[in-house]
């Protein structure tokens, strides 16, 4: 069976809270809304959106369990909160339980949650509407959103600092991926 968007909505419904299935329809039509912006491909975009939490409420040790066991994802997954994991794993699950083949739609469900060096539009889309969708509510994410409707690689350095500045304040570690992102919106901005 062929994962569209038909299939996919039906794999999250059945997999999410209803609360969070709720916060996937709202990072799906603001995704929408950036890729029409940015140039991002719709279909592609839209399957991404729908299915970044597709792992949100597994098991913490079988996401464990996926992480030590499946050679795509990094090992260095298991030193930082188990919150990382569910993208990464999720884009693994999707292959294997869902079928799902597109390398890109995978890529953006990975680092949804992180972010990482050298993303690609639809990766920037899919991590920044995941941040900004309209029920996300904490300091600095209006502003976020008024840079999104200007510049994707602005808003989407704002999103990655502003998560380092959070995670710093509650003394938690920061993922290198999430720096790596950091760094190299910075690099490309100020090449602009």
């Amino acid at each position: 069976m062929k994962l569209d968007r038909d299939r996919a909505v039906e794999l999250v419904r059945a997999s999410l809270k209803q609360e969070r299935y709720e916060h996937t329809l709202r990072v799906t039509d603001t995704a929408l809304e950036l890729a029409a912006s940015y140039g991002a491909d719709q279909e592609k975009t839209e399957l991404a959106a729908i299915l970044h939490d597709y792992a949100k409420y597994r098991d913490k040790d079988e996401m464990r369990r996926w992480i030590k066991t499946d050679s795509r994802l990094p090992k260095d997954l298991l030193g930082y909160h188990h919150e990382l994991w569910h993208g990464p794993v999720g884009a693994a699950l999707l292959n294997k339980e869902a079928g799902l083949e597109d390398g890109e739609v995978a890529a953006a469900i990975a680092c949804h949650t992180t972010g990482k060096a050298n993303m690609n539009t639809l990766e920037k889309v899919i991590f920044l509407a995941d941040y900004i969708e309209p029920g996300r509510k904490f300091p600095g994410v209006e502003e976020v959103r008024k840079t999104a409707k200007e510049d994707l690689d602005k808003a989407c350095l704002q999103a990655a600092q502003n998560t380092i500045f959070f995670l710093m304040s509650k003394g938690q570690k920061v993922y290198p991926d999430t720096l790596h992102n950091y760094n190299d919106l910075l690099q490309l901005i100020k090449q602009k």
